[in-house]
């Protein structure tokens, strides 16, 4: 995986409001040989956030980590109690994937009232409530709204029909990643008249909600020709949905997508996916690297953009061997 620093436009209103992480304005990180680092997973239930957490491991031992994991099950109640555990069992440093974006905020301040600098990963919270370089250091992540657009965009360019009717399947509600991805999807699909939304509703980022999910509107919205899922395992699970009630994903009912999964790129090649934008979960070296530069007195930028791939028929075979 390749990652740069980018300033985006999230990230010069971030930088507008709370500026570089400074570290006399967070809990400051002891430069040393080995830390204590939290990483409080919000579910295990897809290969996403397997390969995630495989990461997060995989790291642990280059990186000097004595790390504690939790896995919260898709309970935003319990991803509290397991930071609050983190807290109590006195961590270095936490790195925290919030479920949604308003429930983990109180975990975020006490763990800064704690000492620990928090980096939140993958998802963000309420920018409106808490800030980076305030009440954490920084969000080390991709741009939702741009990987909806993208997603958009390809659909404009490739879809061949005179009129587009478009379910969507959104991820988990309130979280970041399903709230920009629908806006950035929306905003762009709009500009062109050829499609319509007639259904958009949550599948969870799960493969077999999504498979529900789009059993239920296939039924009320059969003349569906496009379906855009937040995630790939909900498009997977949409896909079994359309074949079961006899229909032809990349022929009759194109599938767009986010997220760059094997299962997704294999999907492309047989022609039953038309593309899927990357959203990488490979997290544990970013993750390194930012807590040491943290650690030695840098100044963090509020939002360390990881720059995202797109996966087409054109190169799907060149890259599933590298995919998860």
């Amino acid at each position: 995986m390749t990652t740069r620093i980018l300033m985006g436009a999230t990230a010069i209103a971030l930088a507008l409001s709370g500026g570089l992480a400074q570290a006399q304005d967070l809990p400051p990180l002891e430069q040393k040989d080995s830390y204590r680092v939290g990483f409080a997973q919000t579910e295990s239930n897809n290969p996403w956030r397997i390969a995630q957490t495989k990461s997060f491991q995989d790291t642990a031992a280059q990186c000097g980590w004595e790390l504690l994991l939790t896995d919260a099950g898709g309970s935003a109640a319990k991803q509290v109690a397991d930071v609050d555990s983190m807290i109590a069992q006195q961590i270095d440093v936490l790195f925290l994937p919030p479920r949604e974006e308003s429930p983990l905020i109180p975990a975020v301040m006490r763990a800064k009232a704690a000492g620990i600098p928090t980096f939140l990963v993958d998802r963000s919270v309420d920018p409106n409530v808490a800030q980076a370089g305030r009440d954490y250091v920084s969000f080390l992540g991709s741009d939702f709204i741009d990987q909806g657009s993208r997603a958009a965009n390809w659909l404009i360019e490739n879809f061949e029909g005179d009129q587009g009717v478009i379910i969507q399947l959104e991820g988990t509600t309130g979280s970041s990643p399903a709230n920009d991805r629908k806006k950035g999807f929306d905003d762009t699909i709009a500009g062109d008249d050829r499609f319509t939304i007639v259904a958009s509703r949550s599948g969870d980022f799960a493969r077999d909600q999504g498979r529900q999910v789009m059993e239920t509107l296939l039924q009320a919205h059969p003349e569906v020709n496009v379906v855009y899922a937040h995630n790939d395992e909900m498009a997977i699970g949409a896909i079994q949905a359309l074949e079961a009630a006899g229909r032809t994903p990349g022929e009759d009912v194109t599938v767009v997508s986010i997220d760059g999964t094997r299962d997704a790129l294999q999907a492309i090649i047989d022609g039953k996916m038309g593309v899927t934008v990357e959203s990488s979960p490979f997290f544990g070296p970013l993750a390194c690297e930012t807590m040491k530069r943290y650690a030695a007195g840098e100044a963090i930028e509020p939002w360390i953009k990881v720059e995202d791939r797109i996966f087409t028929s054109e190169n799907a075979a060149e890259h599933i061997d590298e995919a998860y």
